[in-house]
């Protein structure tokens, strides 16, 4: 009887380890065609993400999509269309706050130069407080415009002080070019593209004022239902971080049809970027610094506890500090 109850109970107890492994079928991932996804393409490229995923005994088909920007990255994520999503701080914390059921998993990249407020090549605005009255193009609610907020205020501007016009990165990049702005805040790659052809010069960029902090984000769902599959891919992001800082060049040959860049510029932007997937104390602080502008600039109607919203657990236990 004694050895009945044993092989019962391992039975049982192999019944419930096998139902709690269960893994997810397809892993869902948003990126963006800019050099702050460089990790997790690198990644894809070697085939890292998938063998993280056998380690812990998941084979899931992986669909990949690429997004122009955070705002609509967020509306798929609003459809339940994605799982995990790599953009900007704003756009991800306007999400929360829209009540998108995500939360920040990690760190994709962060740097100061990264962003920035581009003018013409040959304008003649000098300084911050000379884009009074100017036309400033930027895609609203993306990380670059808090990136202007800030320059505006170190001119002692506000936004209503010029004219704010909400484009594209790509319709950007038309419209300094032709004359029809006079100013933008954008992001990599699209301020080395244009410098490269003589088109524009930086005015400011977030050297001192802004960290350019940019996030992994999950679905809670996802991550509930999938956590070893979630610390999985933190695992292969950072081999892909360690790849681009122990060989720059060839990451950027890698990469550089993602982003539609040389290869010899690409190495240049991705100077600009520390990547490291997990959540520093200053981190936090920067992005309670984003909280408090949307606020404060009416982007987000219901406050956003940051300290609830970034989850540094899940890269510890990926063994990543």
């Amino acid at each position: 009887m004694k050895n009945v109850f044993n092989v019962l109970l391992g039975i049982f107890t192999i019944t419930v380890v096998t139902t709690g492994a269960a893994f997810a079928n397809e892993i869902r991932i948003a990126t963006q065609p800019s050099p702050f996804c460089a990790s997790i393409l690198i990644a894809k490229h070697k085939g890292w993400l998938e063998e993280e995923l056998a380690k812990v005994g998941a084979k899931p088909a992986i669909k990949w999509t690429s997004f122009a920007a955070g705002p609509p990255m967020n509306e798929s994520f609003a459809a339940g269309q994605q799982d995990i999503g790599i953009l900007g701080d704003t756009p991800a914390i306007i999400g929360k706050a829209a009540g998108i059921d995500t939360r920040i998993i990690g760190i994709t990249a962060s740097g100061p130069r990264s962003l920035a407020v581009i003018v013409p090549t040959k304008s003649g605005i000098k300084s911050p407080r000379e884009l009074k009255g100017k036309k400033v193009g930027v895609v609203k609610g993306s990380y670059a415009h808090h990136l202007l907020v800030l320059v505006l205020q170190k001119g002692g501007l506000t936004t209503n002080d010029i004219e704010l016009i909400n484009l594209s990165q790509a319709d950007i990049a038309t419209a300094i070019t032709s004359g029809n702005i006079d100013a933008a805040a954008v992001w990599e790659p699209l301020i080395t593209k244009l410098e490269s052809q003589g088109a524009v010069r930086v005015l400011a960029d977030g050297t001192g004022i802004k960290k350019g902090v940019l996030v992994i984000v999950a679905s809670n769902d996802f991550v509930t239902r999938n956590r070893e599959q979630t610390k999985a891919f933190i695992r292969a992001y950072q081999r892909g971080a360690k790849f681009i800082k122990a060989n720059p060049k060839e990451a950027a040959r890698l990469t550089a049809a993602d982003f539609n860049l040389p290869p010899e510029q690409l190495v240049k932007v991705l100077a600009k970027l520390d990547f490291h997937p997990a959540i520093q104390a200053d981190d936090i602080e920067e992005l309670k610094k984003s909280e408090a502008f949307m606020r404060s600039a009416s982007l987000i109607k219901a406050p956003v506890s940051i300290d609830n919203f970034a989850d540094t657990r899940l890269a510890r236990e990926s063994g990543i500090r």
